[in-house]
């Protein structure tokens, strides 16, 4: 039972993602994985907060009746709408749904412009952002924005059904890393903007979580687990992997991520490099795409093969894949910010029209979008040490290969892990020491792919990139 003298002290990570719960029980004080559960969600850009709920219940059946401590980290910016009695007014709006986008060019022109974005709040509103999703529901939605009393994220929504939720004394928190993703939260100032919040939501001042410092607790389950304050997902993939500032983490997984460590503040006016807090106290400056692992899968499904077979059928083309390129906005973008595109895929002619050259062209369009989210934020003057590869995507040691060509420089791969989860449960372990440092868990083993040695290769693969989307989107 939680807090037994007679048993090692065990914590459970949360990561409840677009696509799935997933969670793994861990040993507090060494950090080694015990136990994992799983569970999907529905498919969509819109979804009953309730299925989340039902998953985390599912994929932890067995597993969090006994834990000593808990944590949730989940996908950052979705919108949960609640009315007064703590009950959702509509489906949550995921990070994905881009009805917004017109919202937040609105936003963006009601201010001023992105640089004072920038400097109020470290990031220039996009569709992914709560703030438009606000500024949406009052536009479209008002009988549903006037209905709505409280404002939480998922995470924090998670969070608060972990302690008891509606109908108990438990207040809402969240954690200042997914507070930073809102659009009306300054990591610099450390709190709330309720002047934009107003400004976004027609004048409406809906209740707000209570920002948690990193390492206190939201409460406690019914069974008595210590239930921290949780985060966002990219933050807690941050924590789970232990990065220090100089290391660069680019994670593909249905989005594709780049971000790193810094102790200091960062405010891109040109909105490409989202200047959010991390989970510790420091800060996680972040370049996000939509779209990464489901340019492999859906390429994949196209060419009528299992996605465990794009990989090897990839390493089969040459690099470039004979002229073919892929522009691989097969759900619009968020970075570059051009949220009506579609994919295209250019340079097709009869002599390179071939299964492995498409499956090269898909690895190589993916991985040219994050090289220029890398890019994005060495603009920021990140120190880019170590350059570590995680994600679905991560898994096919192609990827590995081709990122390191692309990016002209030793590349990282840990071993596949749940670090979203992990991070979680890293968390949780820290609130239950209640210590100002996180607990020394050991990092993952890796493997080091090196720097090619001719880096011509992967910038002609890069200036084919940019010549195309050049054609396209001017």
């Amino acid at each position: 039972m939680p807090g037994s003298d007679t048993t090692m002290p065990t914590v459970a990570g949360v990561d409840s993602s677009t696509q799935s719960c997933k969670i793994v029980v861990c040993d507090a004080d060494t950090g080694k994985v015990l136990h994992r559960g799983r569970a999907p969600h529905p498919d969509g850009t819109e979804i009953n907060p309730g299925a989340w709920w039902q998953a985390l219940l599912q994929a932890g059946n067995g597993l969090l009746e006994h834990v000593d401590a808990v944590a949730v980290a989940g996908q950052q910016h979705g919108l949960v709408a609640l009315d007064s009695a703590g009950h959702p007014v509509r489906d949550a709006l995921l990070w994905n749904d881009t009805r917004s986008a017109r919202a937040a060019a609105d936003l963006v022109d009601e201010l001023d412009g992105p640089e004072k974005w920038a400097e109020a709040v470290g990031t220039v509103p996009v569709a992914a952002l709560t703030v438009a999703k606000l500024r949406w529901l009052a536009e479209h939605e008002p009988e549903r924005a006037d209905r709505t009393a409280r404002v939480l994220l998922p995470h924090d929504w998670l969070t608060w059904q972990l302690c008891g939720g509606p109908g108990t004394r438990i207040e809402p928190v969240t954690d200042r890393g997914d507070a930073s993703g809102t659009g009306y939260w300054s990591p610099v100032d450390g709190a709330y903007r309720r002047d934009l919040l107003s400004v976004a939501f027609d004048g409406r001042t809906p209740q707000l979580p209570r920002v948690l410092g990193p390492f206190e607790a939201a409460g406690r389950t019914p069974q008595g687990a210590l239930v921290a304050a949780g985060t966002g997902d990219n933050m807690g993939a941050a924590l789970g992997l232990g990065i220090q500032p100089g290391d660069v983490v680019i994670s593909l997984g249905t989005s594709g991520t780049a971000y790193t460590c810094s102790v200091r503040p960062t405010a891109d006016p040109t909105g490409a490099v989202s200047g959010f807090a991390d989970a510790t106290g420091h800060f996680l400056p972040l370049v996000c795409t939509l779209n990464a692992a489901r340019v492999l899968s859906s390429t994949a499904r196209m060419l009528g093969i299992q996605l465990d077979d794009l990989g090897p059928l990839a390493r089969a083309a040459e690099p470039g894949a004979d002229g073919l390129v892929l522009l691989p906005y097969l759900g619009g973008e968020r970075t570059p910010n051009i949220p009506e595109a579609a994919a295209s895929l250019m340079g097709m002619r009869k002599t390179n029209m071939h299964p492995h050259n498409v499956a090269r062209a898909a690895v190589e369009g993916m991985l040219c979008n994050m090289a220029d989210a890398l890019d994005r934020l060495r603009a920021q003057d990140v120190d880019a040490r170590r350059i570590l590869v995680i994600g679905g995507a991560a898994k096919a040691p192609v990827v590995g290969e081709i990122a390191a060509e692309i990016f002209g420089t030793s590349v990282t791969v840990p071993e596949p892990e749940e670090y979203v989860a992990l991070g979680a449960a890293r968390q949780a372990a820290w609130a239950l020491a209640g210590t100002p440092e996180p607990p020394d868990w050991p990092l993952a083993s890796s493997r080091r792919i090196p720097a090619p040695a001719d880096g011509t290769t992967g910038r002609r693969i890069r200036d084919g990139y940019a010549n195309a989307r050049l054609l396209v989107y001017g």
